[in-house]
């Protein structure tokens, strides 16, 4: 009903000409043959209104201006008037009060008016499509805020928990893992956010390194073994014999492979079975990952790589995720100049993910020497931890001090500036956001100081895009780590000063 053009016109013959022409194009039409019927059918459905000048009486004038300023925001309901070049302008001022108007003068061509019937449809069209983006919005925020409220729960059972006096060590130690569970798992959901906000902006640069194919396919399977593991997954991998090479960036790789198959994991019930694929042929490397699961309906097949499907995908959200991890695999796939494509048989029936990406022949030998690993923290480290949030200070010393590190605790600027003065620091972990004092502008009073030429300075901050990473970098930072912190990653920082 939403794809018919209505026609009304004072005379019925005006009405079925123009109704002849318009169904010429296969356009949907629909004659109105009093003002009462025009009201009803509005309110029923239509792309657009075409009604000549002499139909519209002051009563169809009125509901119409009615109509028209109750519209939903995404809406602008298109009218086409056919008018006289002789009505006089008071009544085309009135007419033009109505908003998304076209006045066709008659006589008329009849391709003239099959033209402006055409771009009426087109538009109301894309109104459609902003309608729908419009609520899978809606529906995405309500779904993030119950993904968010999930991990959440336990967080806040186990921090009541760790408060009960005389608590047995082994509770303590499961207590310590929910939260670090969870808050990975919040972690998770924040990066997914970003990162397809960063990718379908074109921030990301990629990394590009030329590797062989399998080492990606095997790579992926790692991240995603504690799911498969976990639903009693079987996993068939079939590769090539011999090395394929491809040029990319091998984390994004490597995350296009795992998204597909975490997806195949969540949608297959348990014990179900999963094969990754790879071939190959003179110009491009094929990623084939099938799985007997759920499947997925014909209408959702079209949409399945859009932002937040998930929202239609799964009402009842028994399988969690924010619906992102498709979109951003197809943009990824995409900036490697590669095409992802989706199938299936329909519900009950399993899915299959295709990824065709460009092969790489490399013109010398590839270094497949592993990086050398660095060294574990040894020795005496002074560390000074600045963070206003106290808890947020005290937890990351705890670490430290557990690793072997000398730390050294501070909650503003000015503290911080005081401690550098008279004490010798290895390296200084500095929040950006501090009361007195920012951080950027704290580091850069610490370089002034001679003993801290020297001194490691890393920035610990929520914001880790790539204005902030230069901001810090320009400050005189070291290093910039986001929020939460990746401990073991911090751990190879001050392992180098070993």
């Amino acid at each position: 009903m939403e794809s018919r053009i209505l026609i009304f016109a004072q005379i019925g013959k005006d009405a079925r000409l123009v109704d002849q022409l318009l169904q010429r194009t296969k356009m949907e039409t629909f004659i109105c043959r009093s003002d009462l019927e025009v009201l009803t059918e509005l309110r029923v459905g239509a792309a657009a209104l075409i009604v000549s000048d002499e139909a519209l009486s002051a009563y169809l004038l009125k509901f119409l201006n009615q109509f028209l300023s109750n519209q939903p925001a995404w809406s602008d309901f298109p009218i086409l008037i056919l008018t006289k070049r002789e009505v006089e302008s008071r009544h085309t001022s009135n007419f033009f009060q109505l908003g998304n108007i076209t006045l066709l003068e008659r006589p008329l061509q009849g391709l003239t008016l099959i033209s402006a019937a055409m771009s009426a449809f087109r538009g109301r069209q894309r109104q459609y499509a902003m309608r729908d983006v419009d609520r899978r919005k809606d529906e995405f925020l309500a779904m993030l805020a119950h993904e968010l409220r999930n991990p959440l729960a336990p967080i806040s059972a186990a921090s009541d928990l760790l408060n009960f006096p005389n608590l047995a060590p082994e509770r303590i130690k499961r207590t310590s893992e929910i939260i670090s569970r969870q808050v990975k798992h919040m972690t998770g959901l924040i990066d997914d956010l970003l990162d397809v906000s960063r990718v379908s902006r074109g921030l990301v640069t990629l990394k590009e390194e030329v590797l062989d194919a399998r080492h990606i396919a095997t790579d992926a399977i790692e991240q995603v073994r504690p799911l498969l593991e976990a639903r009693h997954h079987h996993l068939t991998l079939q590769t090539t014999s011999v090395p394929v090479y491809i040029k990319g960036d091998p984390k994004r790789l490597i995350q296009i492979l795992s998204n597909v198959l975490n997806n195949a994991a969540k949608y297959t019930l348990e014990s179900g079975e999963i094969t990754l694929s790879m071939n190959s042929d003179a110009d491009s490397i094929i990623f084939v990952i099938r799985d007997n699961g759920i499947g997925i309906e014909p209408k959702t097949i079209n949409s399945i790589f859009d932002m937040f499907a998930q929202a239609e995908r799964s009402s009842d959200r028994t399988q969690g995720g924010l619906g992102i991890g498709l979109a951003l695999v197809q943009n990824l796939v995409q900036l490697h100049g590669g095409t992802v494509t989706a199938n299936s048989d329909g519900l009950g029936h399993g899915s299959k993910f295709t990824i065709t990406l460009p092969r790489f022949y490399p013109v010398s030998t590839i270094n497949n020497e592993p990086a050398l690993k660095l060294k574990p923290v040894t020795g005496n480290i002074n560390v000074l931890v600045v963070d206003d949030n106290e808890d947020a200070a005290s937890t990351l010393g705890m670490f430290l001090e557990l690793s072997g590190c000398s730390v050294k605790i501070v909650h503003s600027g000015k503290a911080a500036l005081d401690v550098a003065k008279t004490e010798s620091l290895d390296a200084c972990l500095l929040d950006i956001g501090l009361p007195d004092m920012d951080g950027t502008q704290l580091a850069k009073n610490l370089r002034r100081l001679p003993t801290m030429a020297n001194t490691m300075l890393v920035a610990i901050t929520g914001y880790g895009q790539d204005i902030d990473r230069q901001r810090s970098s320009e400050a005189g930072f070291d290093h910039h780590m986001v929020k939460p912190v990746d401990m073991d990653a911090l751990m190879r920082l001050l392992g180098q000063l070993s």
